[in-house]
């Protein structure tokens, strides 16, 4: 076995919790901004450190009041906003322990995951979301108060603390110390119902002073970021909390198809993003420039910043004739990006799948370090990242401090260290399953390089096993063919099969645009492009481009092109983006016949 362990660099007291990240945040500076809040006009409002201990304590002083009492589990069910933070930090404050649940989830989930975790409360948003939670409240008896954010329901919940004293709210927020449990994240559920997380006050703290100790280019009190993923995503959360402890003052978004227009509003200094968004905004970029008449010259400018970004890892560095290039692109071409992202961006955190080298180079080549992660919500979100001063593009990185890899017999990635889960919440069976002594089994499968630099190759239960015995990872090839901008979704398949195939939804944001730029007149629905030769001619073009990195027995021989959009809404992707394989090859076995017909 191949393994990598990295010391920790700061270890925290043990009577610590995460509410202690923000008193330490608060004594250091109460006037720092730490939060902006958007105004009716788009325009934004700072919210200073000791605002936000002020609103935190008043939340915190109404569940006491409410009768919360220190270990009792309460749940979230919203956007992301600013209220998110404020009562997940006033849980703590209580004494409580925090249940995220994504705002999309249907009935059946709220109802597994309240019931699940003996939640005895739950903050929801608005009058729809309270529809869903009426379906299940006959099942969950246990759940004694609801409370609405967006009514008055939610400052009444405050006022009612002002009986509380100091003292109370005191003794509450000091009742966990760092290895009591802070939180219940369950996982996205591809496969039957979510798991939860049973994570520490240890995973987020000991993680977040860490983390902060060793980027410290980007976590510090200069920096501010746009937070738009959902908080109920273990990334989003980890990175709000680190946020909070360095300073790094964050604006909510709880629109993710507002983002384009928000970001020059903001303007955000790092990002944090799951690839699809780093893709849509290249191909976007592509598109646009496309229609202007502009497409040769964008492709030119996006080779060159992959060229200069691959030469800034040689020994010589980028010659005079890249950096001339380079320069000239740069005023044409990449400014314009980076003001599209607010102009100020210089730094983002890519979590949740594969970035790919290309991207990776392409964003450093325009002046976006784009620093790719690892981890799973059974590890408070990222174990391992990359390194602005170190960085090995298309690697995951390396571990972050307090973190050990190792690389198992059959390859499997193990992790062990100060942010690994300490079990499943009530579920002995697959906690013992996911252990090996104090070494965390992640399912994924990767390599170590000689300097600790981690890669990913896939997950071990999707890794297809074709009729001729070849053993196929089925990311590694969609990735690439995501990239493409008619394509939304890939499923590559071939189980015990001849040969592999694939099963392929559009982007419909993308196929309008894409018609146009091709002298497509008519507007197609997702059905009509589906069976339009000229978008199947485009996405063949597609696949044997990327046929051509991959050997024989890998390749793409036969695929459909799906009518439909794969989304969380149809039930073919998890809130955190997952694709649910076993859903969509039953949803879609006609299809799967045909292409081994």
């Amino acid at each position: 076995m191949t393994f990598y362990d990295v010391p920790l660099k700061v270890e925290s007291n043990p009577s610590e919790n995460a509410t202690d990240l923000l008193m330490q945040r608060v004594a250091k500076n109460p006037d720092h901004p730490l939060f902006s809040r958007q105004n009716a006009d788009k325009s934004w409002r700072n919210v200073t450190s000791a605002e936000f201990l002020s609103d935190v304590r008043s939340a915190a002083k109404g569940l006491i009041a409410a009768g919360i009492t220190p270990g009792q589990a309460v749940a979230i069910m919203s956007k992301t906003r600013y209220e998110w933070t404020v009562i997940d930090f006033a849980i703590w404050f209580a004494g409580a322990v925090t249940v995220p649940i994504y705002e999309s989830s249907s009935p059946s989930q709220i109802e597994w995951i309240l019931s699940d975790s003996d939640s005895i409360a739950l903050f929801i948003e608005n009058d729809e979301q309270l529809e869903r939670v009426n379906q299940i409240r006959g099942n969950t008896p246990k759940v004694t108060n609801v409370w609405k954010i967006d009514s008055k329901e939610y400052a009444a919940l405050n006022q009612s603390g002002e009986s509380v004293s100091d003292e109370q709210l005191e003794k509450a927020r000091t009742n966990a110390h760092i290895t009591d449990l802070a939180t219940i994240v369950y996982t996205s559920g591809t496969t039957g119902n979510p798991k939860g997380c049973e994570l520490t006050h240890k995973s987020l703290v000991d993680h977040c002073k860490n983390a902060a100790a060793e980027l410290p280019e980007i976590a510090n009190d200069k920096q501010h970021s746009l937070i738009f993923l959902p908080l109920a995503h273990i990334l989003a959360r980890y990175v709000s909390v680190l946020c909070v402890y360095a300073g790094i003052r964050v604006g909510h978004l709880g629109d993710t198809k507002a983002v384009a227009e928000t970001l020059p509003t903001f303007n955000p200094t790092f990002l944090l993003a799951v690839p699809r968004v780093f893709e849509k905004v290249y191909n976007g970029a592509e598109l646009k420039a496309e229609a202007a008449g502009k497409g040769k010259i964008f492709r030119a400018a996006a080779e060159v910043a992959i060229e200069y970004s691959k030469a800034l890892d040689t020994k010589s560095g980028p010659g005079f004739a890249i950096k001339l290039k380079h320069g000239v692109f740069d005023k044409l071409v990449y400014s314009k990006l980076r003001a599209a992202m607010g102009g100020q961006v210089k730094y983002a955190i890519s979590g949740g799948a594969p970035l790919g080298a290309r991207l990776g180079h392409f964003y450093r080549g325009i002046g976006l370090i784009v620093l790719e992660g690892y981890g799973l919500t059974e590890t408070a979100a990222a174990a391992v990242i990359g390194r602005v001063s170190w960085q090995k593009i298309g690697k995951v990185g390396r571990a972050l401090p307090g973190t050990g890899i190792k690389i198992a017999d059959d390859g499997e990635v193990w992790l062990r260290g100060i942010n690994v889960m300490r079990g499943y919440w009530r579920n002995e069976a697959a906690t013992r399953d996911a252990f090996v002594e104090d070494w965390f089994r992640t399912g994924d499968i990767g390599e170590l390089d000689e300097d600790g630099f981690l890669t990913i190759t896939g997950r071990k239960k999707e890794i297809l096993v074709t009729a001729g015995g070849k053993n196929v990872a089925p990311a590694p090839i969609e990735d690439p063919l995501r990239a493409h901008p008619l394509i939304g979704q890939v499923v590559v398949i071939g189980d015990a099969k001849p040969y592999i195939g694939a099963l392929i939804s559009l982007d419909p944001e993308m196929v309008p645009v894409w018609c146009a730029n091709n002298g497509i007149a008519e507007k197609l629905t997702l059905a009509e492009a589906a069976k339009h030769p000229r978008i199947k001619e485009e996405i063949t073009a597609a696949v044997a481009a990327v046929n051509t990195k991959f050997s024989t027995a890998e390749q793409i021989k036969q695929f459909e092109i799906l009518d439909v959009e794969l989304t969380e809404a149809s039930g073919h992707l998890t809130p955190s983006l997952k694709i649910k394989r076993p859903k969509v090859l039953a949803d879609f076995a006609l299809h799967v016949e045909r292409i081994y017909s």
